[in-house]
C-alpha cells in the first residue's frame, strides 16, 4: 500500500472550538453551486474540516461525501442524514472515477498539493461536473475595530500564518484553477456577533496558536483592551462580514 499524503494538520488540536466559532456561509452560494452541474446526485466536499459546507451541499444534492484528513475535525462535524463523512486526504479521495457532479473546497485549497489534487478532481468528476474552490478574506465590521483587527492580523499574528495563506489574502486569484471558468457572484457572509464571539474566533485562528506554543502568551488578551474599547458595550451584536472570492468552473475533458 502507498503511503497516505502528508497534511499540514493548523486545527486538528482545537477541532471543537473551530467548529462553535467558524462563519457560516450564505445559503445563496450553495444555490449557485447545485445551478452548475447537469445532475446533482453527488457531490465531494474536500478538506470538510467540521462539514459546515457539506451540510449546506446536502440541501440541494441526493447525497454529499465529506472527506478530511483530520479524525478530530471529523469527530466535531455536523451530522446530516445526507452526508458521509470519511478520512481521507484530497489527493487521495478512494471515490470512484466519474462518480461526482460536483467538487467543492471550502477555505482549504491553499493547504492541499494541487496538481495531485485536481488529477484526483479529473479523475472523480463525470464530464461536465462542477468544481467550486472558495476561501473567505478577512473580516470586517466597522472602520474602528477593523483597524485593530488588521494590526492583530499583520503585525502581531502575522509572522506566524504560513505561506499558503497568501493564497487567501490575494482572494485565490493567483490559485491554479485548470477548469472551463465560469463567473462567480459576488457573495459575503454576515452574522450578528458580540465582542465575545469575536474573541473566541481570533481564537481559532491557525497563528494564534503557533504565537502561543512560540512565547507562552495567548496574543488575543494583547488585543482585547483595545478590541473592547473600539467595540462598545460588549453584549451589543454587530454585523461581522467576510468578502467570499471564489473559483468555479465545469470540467470538459477533450475540449
Amino acid at each position: 500500500m502507498s503511503a497516505e499524503p502528508a497534511f499540514k494538520d493548523h486545527f486538528s488540536s482545537h477541532a471543537a472550538d473551530y467548529a462553535r466559532s467558524r462563519p457560516t456561509y450564505p445559503l445563496e452560494l450553495f444555490e449557485f453551486v447545485a445551478s452548475l452541474p447537469a445532475e446533482r446526485r453527488l457531490a465531494w466536499d474536500v478538506g470538510t474540516g467540521n462539514g459546515q459546507a457539506a451540510v449546506g451541499l446536502a440541501a440541494h444534492f441526493d447525497r454529499v461525501i465529506a472527506t478530511d484528513p483530520s479524525e478530530e475535525q471529523l469527530r466535531s462535524a455536523f451530522p446530516h442524514e445526507r452526508v458521509d463523512y470519511r478520512r481521507a486526504p484530497a489527493e487521495a479521495s478512494g471515490l470512484e472515477s466519474r462518480s461526482v457532479d460536483a467538487v467543492t473546497v471550502a477555505q482549504a485549497a491553499h493547504w492541499f498539493d494541487l496538481d495531485a489534487f485536481y488529477g484526483e478532481v479529473r479523475r472523480v468528476l463525470k464530464p461536465g461536473g462542477a468544481v467550486a474552490i472558495w476561501c473567505y478574506v478577512l473580516t470586517r465590521v466597522s472602520p474602528e475595530i477593523d483597524e485593530v483587527i488588521d494590526r492583530y492580523y499583520y503585525d502581531t499574528v502575522g509572522p506566524y500564518w504560513p505561506k499558503e495563506r497568501k493564497l487567501v489574502d490575494d482572494g485565490y486569484a493567483s490559485l491554479p484553477f485548470p477548469f472551463d471558468e465560469v463567473l462567480a457572484p459576488d457573495l459575503q457572509i454576515s452574522l450578528p456577533w458580540t465582542l465575545a464571539d469575536m474573541i473566541a474566533y481570533l481564537r481559532t485562528w491557525s497563528p494564534t496558536r503557533l504565537y502561543i506554543k512560540a512565547n507562552g502568551v495567548d496574543p488575543v488578551t494583547l488585543v482585547e483592551p483595545e478590541l473592547t474599547a473600539v467595540w462598545g458595550p460588549p453584549e451589543v451584536s454587530r454585523e461581522v462580514t467576510w468578502p467570499i472570492r471564489m473559483r468555479a468552473g465545469l470540467y470538459r475533458p477533450g475540449e
